[in-house]
């Protein structure tokens, strides 16, 4: 066992596409003897495929298991992942936890950061956000010189997306799946649909981007996104 404890490292991996994680980020991936991923029960591990092509094929892989669901506590999931993480660190190795997006930016690395930066040394590398991602594969700008500009959970209620969206130059609005039909209804009322942007699982081989009104509110999954871009200005 070493004398020093080892470092962790959480690595935005970013939304889909392998070629966006960042060159530090790949090269702390690909020295870590220890790789961490969060994945659903009966699911193949979404960050894992992001970057299987650049696992090393020797490194000990530990899955996070997350219920992923607003019902049910995630507290003894991440308490878990944090402990096993820790085993690791505390032997003297390296632990690198994968996080799509950015860590920070609704990531769930943050929980594991929460619990364990305060005991080891801690190392946070930026990844590619779904938000910037989806404006760039939609091909519009999002804010511009002195914008408003906000992202919001489709969790949210009706009255406070309405609320928010009433006084932003632009928006972004997250995690659609069963809520995209409350979500559409309030841009109709706002007079925002016509502006508004639908993506799904952008950068991915998967990526769908369909006209707003052609949306099928049964078949949004949880990684679509509606994107509500800046008007431009033509004095500027």
């Amino acid at each position: 066992m070493s004398n020093s404890p080892g470092n962790l490292y959480g690595i935005g991996i970013g939304p889909g596409d392998p070629e966006l994680l960042t060159i530090k980020g790949l090269r702390l991936l690909q020295a870590a003897p220890v790789v961490a991923y969060p994945m659903s029960e009966n699911k193949p591990p979404l960050a894992r495929s992001i970057i299987a092509q650049y696992l090393t094929g020797n490194q000990i892989e530990i899955p996070m298991l997350l219920p992923f669901k607003l019902e049910q506590s995630s507290q003894p999931y991440y308490d878990a992942a944090a402990e096993k993480i820790a085993e690791y660190l505390v032997s003297g190795k390296d632990v690198v936890v994968l996080c799509e997006g950015d860590p920070f930016f609704f990531g769930t690395f943050m929980y594991i950061y929460n619990r364990l930066s305060p005991r080891f040394h801690t190392e946070v590398v930026p990844g590619v956000s779904s938000v910037m991602a989806s404006a760039s594969a939609l091909g519009v700008p999002l804010t511009y010189r002195n914008d408003v500009f906000m992202v919001l959970s489709s969790i949210l209620s009706a009255e406070v997306l309405a609320e928010k969206l009433a006084v932003a130059d632009a928006a972004v609005i997250i995690k659609l799946g069963k809520h995209f039909p409350k979500v559409y209804e309030v841009l109709q009322q706002l007079g925002l649909a016509e502006r508004a942007k639908y993506i799904e699982r952008a950068t991915t081989s998967k990526q769908r981007i369909v006209p707003i009104n052609e949306v099928n509110p049964d078949d949004v999954p949880y990684f679509a996104l509606i994107v509500v871009p800046s008007q431009w200005k033509p004095d500027i």
